[in-house]
């Protein structure tokens, strides 16, 4: 009985800690380019950072959307009669962008940005601070980082 009474503090430490995490506390450094980029100009980035995304951003650094490398491949595919690059300089990649990026605060719990990733099959968030500028990302690879150290 003791043995039990003494692990029931740690235990509910331990979930005040993780329900107390925010996603501003781990996020990662953002994936941005400017919302005039190219296509060629997101590919560029993406393949020479050895990224799979970028987030579209306004000159206030404000996201507008998000790119995946996936879509790049579904565009490039769709060119069937031309192959070469030019088209991929004339297009801005703001019309990659299918839907707006889903942010979240910097003061929003990690286990809440986990939560809507799953929900909305997402692998990264885009943080932004109270003026809606981008600062940061949380990603799948974040919360697997953070939320073990508390669970186990």
């Amino acid at each position: 009985m003791s043995k039990s009474k003494s692990r029931f503090p740690a235990t509910v430490s331990r979930s005040k800690s993780v329900r107390s995490l925010t996603c501003g506390q781990v996020m990662s450094s953002p994936h941005v380019i400017g919302k005039n980029a190219s296509v060629a100009d997101a590919l560029d980035v993406i393949t020479s950072r050895d990224w799979d995304h970028v987030f579209i951003v306004n000159s206030e650094r404000v996201p507008i959307g998000r790119i995946h490398a996936v879509d790049i491949l579904k565009l490039v595919a769709k060119k069937t009669v031309n192959r070469d690059v030019a088209w991929m300089h004339t297009i801005p990649a703001k019309q990659l962008v299918t839907q707006e990026a889903m942010t979240m605060k910097e003061s929003t719990p990690l286990l809440k940005a986990a939560a809507l990733m799953l929900t909305h099959d997402l692998n990264q968030l885009a943080v932004t601070n109270n003026q809606g500028q981008i600062v940061g990302t949380v990603s799948h690879s974040v919360v697997a980082r953070n939320l073990p150290k508390f669970i186990l």
